[in-house]
């Protein structure tokens, strides 16, 4: 391999890939932007054309971030995204028009440059001709020295040409040179004065290719090389007999400078596709928060800090590969911004239930208020327990509202049913008193044993069971406990002493509806009313006892035990439903 073909191996490098670390241009307004674009187009293209590439991505990546501010507010202002449409831009015609223009210019440029590329290769073309035909014509070859270092010199001044013709017309130029010199029959000392400097020239390229090799800056070390290369192939031949052993010598140092920049980018590549990896995997841990499972505070804040420790890698990464560090990095970015701004939605949704929470809690606190001296204890009561219950259905407020709209509440309520305690504190006394009175009557219940004679007894009974009807409220609590006791001891008398006690029940019951009927038949429409909803509880109450009879196993001891007691129980019911039918009746007659 000659001198100019290992250049020519050289020129397919990723050179290129230093660009890594231009600086980026200013941040610059659309208007900006194309009041730039006004003054570079008029400029030369070769010294504008990346500047105005540059400035036309900044535009278009400009405007597609205003559209989706516009869109997003346009999205919570509560219209449906679907009917979104951009605003006019009148300014992206101009800068059509200016990129147009420059499209025109860059065109003309580059068939410019390509027009004067092939004259130059045919100008030099042409001289290569001259140079062949004179090494052809061997017989005059000495009388065309001096118009031979002419052609030489006129073919190695620098200009463009093709890139594919490069290579083939420096290696036709190589050979003629040196059939050239191989023919001339010249002074001898002229050649050998000739291949002496040249071999000093070559000597000095390669003792300064070999010392690229101590060079720690590799790119630097490969780009000094490819200088090396054309001054190498601009000088001419040496000796014959030295040819192959400089041109060797140069080849290796060559070749091992090669080596390592081919190794540095395989190294830095390595490390590129490391880095690639580590931020896909960062883009995938980003991007699988499930933002529409936050739906707390401590939830959000949790995941924000899961968010910016994903940042803080990401910071401590380097480059990914030309092509996908950008694409990456707008990935990464684009999730970022989008849990943001869902975290600012719900911040400022929950900050807008909150408040409306803070209002119906106010004005429940009114509603207390203005019932706090009311003395209608019962109808009161049972609005301060449905305000307690609605309270609680509303949501929390915000913290520095909390603790003060919560004591409004509960000093209205404390208030009132403080009032009705004390008011009450003499009903309760007289309900235990009223308590005792009972418990003492069935103790006397319990009294009548078997020694008593069964008139006397039955007179007893009776008398107690009229004292009994006499006595007025018990405490609550205690209502349901004591008359069952009273009623159970009652059916223990009854069922010795052989008493009729529906016919007793019906009799006490017929003097308090006569009683009733003398005052106020209000009273008896409500009692009515009593009766006749215990009388659907009573057959609500049979009907599951008949269906809970279908289900058991009557083939069992067990279950038969059970399914006499629950037969038991319900012609208990049933005689307390037809108690409850002549008690309606009674009623009736006296309406």
């Amino acid at each position: 391999m000659n001198a100019e073909e290992l250049h020519a191996g050289q020129t397919m490098t990723p050179a290129e890939e230093e660009q890594d670390s231009a600086q980026p241009a200013p941040k610059l307004s659309r208007e900006e932007i194309v009041e730039t674009l006004k003054k570079l187009v008029e400029g030369p293209v070769e010294e504008v054309k990346e500047e105005v590439d540059e400035l036309k991505q900044a535009y278009y990546k400009q405007k597609k971030l205003e559209i989706e501010e516009a869109k997003s507010a346009f999205v919570a202002a509560g219209n449906p995204e679907s009917d979104f449409v951009p605003a006019p831009d009148e300014l992206e015609e101009t800068l059509k028009s200016l990129l147009s223009v420059f499209r025109e210019k860059k065109a003309e440029y580059t068939a410019s440059l390509e027009k004067q590329k092939e004259e130059n290769l045919a100008r030099k073309q042409q001289i290569l001709d001259e140079m062949k035909a004179i090494t052809a014509d061997s017989d005059n070859i000495n009388k065309q020295y001096t118009r031979f270092q002419e052609l030489q010199q006129a073919f190695k001044e620098p200009c463009e040409l093709p890139s594919s013709a490069v290579s083939g017309l420096w290696k036709s130029f190589q050979a003629c040179v040196e059939n050239f010199y191989d023919l001339l029959k010249i002074n001898k000392e002229l050649r050998d004065y000739d291949f002496k400097k040249n071999l000093e020239q070559k000597t000095a390229l390669c003792e300064a290719a070999e010392a690229l090799l101590t060079n720690d800056d590799v790119v630097s070390a490969f780009k000094q090389l490819q200088l090396l290369h054309d001054e190498w192939r601009v000088i001419g031949p040496v000796a014959k007999e030295l040819r192959e052993e400089l041109w060797n010598r140069f080849k290796d140092a060559s070749t091992e400078v090669n080596k390592r920049y081919q190794s540095f980018f395989e190294a830095r590549k390595e490390v590129e596709r490391k880095n690639e990896e580590a931020k896909t995997a960062l883009c995938e841990e980003i991007e699988a928060i499930d933002m529409n499972a936050l739906t707390s505070f401590a939830q959000w804040d949790e995941a924000t800090k899961h968010v910016l420790d994903l940042q803080s890698r990401w910071k401590t990464l380097g480059f990914a590969s030309r092509k996908m560090n950008n694409v990456l990095f707008e990935r990464f970015r684009k999730t970022c911004d989008e849990f943001f701004a869902r975290k600012a939605e719900y911040f400022k949704a929950v900050k807008e239930r909150m408040a409306a929470n803070l209002e119906k809690k106010k004005a429940l606190c009114e509603k207390a208020e203005a019932l706090k001296d009311s003395t209608d204890w019962k109808a009161t009561t049972d609005i301060y327990v449905a305000l307690q219950k609605e309270w609680k259905t509303i949501g929390p407020v915000a913290k520095k509202h909390s603790d003060a709209i919560w004591k409004r509440f509960v000093s209205a309520c404390d208030y009132f049913f403080a009032q009705k305690n004390s008011q009450l504190a003499s009903t309760r006394q007289a309900e235990q008193e009223n308590l005792e009175k009972k418990r003492e009557i069935i103790a006397r219940l319990k009294a009548i044993d078997e020694s008593v004679e069964p008139d006397e007894a039955i007179k007893t009974v009776r008398e107690l069971m009229a004292q009994w009807n006499t006595i007025g409220y018990v405490p609550f609590k205690e209502k349901d406990k004591i008359y069952k006791e009273y009623q159970a001891q009652l059916d223990i008398l009854f069922a010795r002493l052989n008493m009729n006690e529906t016919r007793n029940r019906l009799s006490n019951f017929s003097a308090t509806v006569q009683q009733m009927a003398d005052g106020n038949h209000d009273k008896l429409y409500r009692e009515r009313e009593r009766l006749l909803r215990m009388y659907d509880q009573k057959k609500a109450e049979l009907q599951t006892y008949e269906n809970n009879v279908g289900f058991l196993n009557i083939s069992s001891k067990k279950s038969s035990g059970l399914l006499k007691e629950m037969e038991r129980k319900m012609q208990k019911i049933r005689e307390e439903m037809q108690l409850i039918e002549q008690k309606v009746q009674l009623i009736d007659k006296n309406l």
